[in-house]
């Protein structure tokens, strides 16, 4: 296993004219990803002068496959999406960071943009956001594609010290689009879709706490409607049948989770919440009485 010592970094100036060829690493966070960090990897091999692997911990063969395909990789304990992407960032030998899960795919278009991007000479912006389209159900999902930045200048950024929905922290700075599409195989089963919707809004919903958002009883009522609605009418996803029609509603089931938490929470730090509710009576303790075993149980019983 790589010592989890960060490597020197090269600093090649950005945004100007250079002859030099840009080196990027690419970062992979995973954890029992076996089934699918390989395909995740071999697509990055064209552009990345070096893969970095941060395992939290698998299991199975994550860490074997990827030091198979010749990447570096870092064992780091979790603690969270934001600190293992910087974690794997900080460990990385060059300053071009592009980060993947390792169940995405970079398909033919977007790696040619990224390889291309290494002679530039002349860059628009210090990060690039590209396409994402997940699965569902055996269906791409292309009537909402979503852009994710994804390549950036670790001397300029770093990624956002938040719990969920992490990315670089560009504020007002371009982020250029590339193209091309990062394939998302998400999509495993429906169960696991629901414990993963169950962790992200939990995620969410502490996020929003530490942010000051409090429950809001007219919200728990609209938002998750609403969600369904603009899932399912104004991003399209009608057009994808059963499958739109039952992800549009698992993400009103989303927004649902994180309010009802988002109320849990406060119960939990304000016990004035429910000082309205009667107190709960005791429950009696029952103890049934102990009786004296037979000292025989006939061989043919009466039933």
């Amino acid at each position: 296993m790589t010592p989890s010592t960060p490597p020197p970094t090269d600093r090649p100036a950005t945004g100007q004219a250079s002859t030099a060829i840009r080196q990027i690493s690419t970062v992979i966070i995973a954890q029992n990803e076996a089934e699918c960090i390989a395909n995740a990897i071999i697509s990055c091999l064209p552009f990345s002068d070096e893969i970095v692997v941060i395992d939290s911990g698998s299991q199975d063969e994550t860490v074997e496959i990827a030091q198979n395909l010749n990447c570096q990789v870092y064992t780091n304990p979790w603690t969270g999406y934001a600190n293992q992407r910087n974690f794997g960032a900080d460990r990385a030998k060059h300053d071009w960071i592009f980060f993947i899960d390792a169940d995405e795919v970079v398909d033919q278009q977007l790696s040619n943009a990224l390889q291309a991007l290494k002679s530039n000479p002349h860059l628009s912006a210090d990060a690039f956001s590209m396409i994402r389209i997940g699965d569902f159900w055996d269906q791409w999902l292309d009537s909402r594609p979503e852009w994710h930045t994804r390549l950036y200048n670790k001397q300029i950024f770093r990624i956002k010290d938040v719990l969920v929905h992490e990315g670089p922290n560009v504020g007002d700075a371009p982020v250029t689009k590339l193209p091309g599409v990062l394939w998302h195989y998400g999509f495993r089963d429906l169960s696991d879709l629901v414990i993963r919707f169950n962790r992200y809004s939990d995620l969410d919903a502490q996020q929003a706490y530490r942010q000051g958002q409090r429950f809001n009883g007219l919200r728990l009522l609209l938002k998750p409607p609403a969600k369904f609605v603009q899932q399912y009418l104004w991003y399209g996803m009608v057009r994808h049948g059963m499958a739109g029609f039952a992800l549009s509603g698992l993400w009103g089931y989303y927004m649902f989770l994180k309010e009802l938490k988002l109320y849990e929470r406060d119960r939990q730090t304000n016990p004035s919440v429910d000082s309205a509710k009667p107190d709960r009576p005791a429950v009696p303790l029952y103890l049934p009485e102990v009786t004296t075993a037979p000292s025989s149980i006939p061989l043919n019983p009466p039933f």
